[in-house]
C-alpha cells in the first residue's frame, strides 16, 4: 500500500468523516478505494467503504442518503457508497480494504 495516495483534499477528507459519524455513529471506519487512490489516474468518483458495527436494515437506502448528505457538502461529485455491516460478507468489502486507504480524519 505505501504506493498508494490519498488523492482526496483534506477538507474532503473531513466532510466524508464528520457525514459518517453523523449519520453511523462514533464506530465508523471509511475507506477510499478505486481510482481516488491511484496516483496515476486523474479524476474519477469517490467510491467509498464504509464500515459499521452495528447492523443497517436497509444499505441501499442508507448508502444513497450518505452519498446524497456528501454531494450537498462536496459539490457535482460521482459519490458510490458501499456499506458493511459485517452481515453479509461481499468480495467488494475486502478489495476495498485491500486495495484502498482508511481516512483517519478526526471529529471536528
Amino acid at each position: 500500500k505505501d504506493e498508494l495516495r490519498l488523492r482526496l483534499s483534506p477538507e474532503y477528507s473531513r466532510a466524508i468523516m464528520d457525514t459518517a459519524r453523523r449519520q453511523f455513529g462514533d464506530g465508523v471506519t471509511v475507506w477510499l478505494f478505486g481510482s481516488r487512490v491511484v496516483d496515476a489516474r486523474r479524476g474519477g468518483d469517490i467510491d467509498l467503504l464504509v464500515d459499521v458495527p452495528h447492523p443497517i436494515e436497509n444499505k441501499p437506502r442508507e448508502a444513497a442518503r450518505f452519498a446524497a448528505a456528501l454531494q450537498s457538502q462536496l459539490g457535482d461529485q460521482k459519490i458510490d457508497v458501499v456499506i458493511d455491516d459485517h452481515r453479509n460478507p461481499l468480495s467488494i468489502h475486502e478489495v476495498a480494504r485491500q486495495e484502498g486507504l482508511e481516512l483517519k480524519c478526526r471529529v471536528t
